[in-house]
């Protein structure tokens, strides 16, 4: 069973992908456009090749990646990409992300930076007051 390319999905895709409000690609087709039109046009399976061409134009992407796309196959080749004909690489990220330490460190740079800046206000104290007695 071949599964059908959805064109007005692959628009939502690209668009948010853009950062792109449906408000301001709705500016960018022009006056004849406007945020319900494009939610509506998202929505379609296929979208006519005027107006295909238009959004085109407008997010900078070219007709045949709306026409195009199809999530699975993406799926498939970023999945295919990380491991090699054998099957013998296999990518699992490790993060070694420890808020709390990161917290701590950042409290005693923050404390030493304060007892710092003491030790630098009392030898100015200490220099203002052999001036005050000259």
């Amino acid at each position: 069973m071949e599964q059908k390319i959805h064109q007005g999905r692959n628009v939502k895709r690209f668009r948010e992908m853009l950062g792109i409000k449906q408000e301001s690609l709705a500016f960018d087709l022009g006056n004849d456009w406007n945020q319900k039109k494009i939610s509506m046009l998202e929505q379609k399976d296929v979208i006519e090749d005027d107006i295909l061409d238009q959004i085109s134009h407008a997010l900078k992407i070219p007709v045949e990646a709306f026409q195009n796309f199809d999530e699975e196959q993406a799926i498939n080749i970023i999945s295919n990409t990380f491991h090699d004909t054998q099957g013998l690489i296999n990518y699992n990220p490790t993060f070694n992300n420890n808020p709390i330490e990161k917290l701590i460190k950042l409290h005693e740079e923050k404390i030493e930076l304060y007892e710092r800046m003491l030790k630098e206000k009392d030898e100015m104290m200490a220099r203002l007051e052999k001036l005050i007695n000259k």
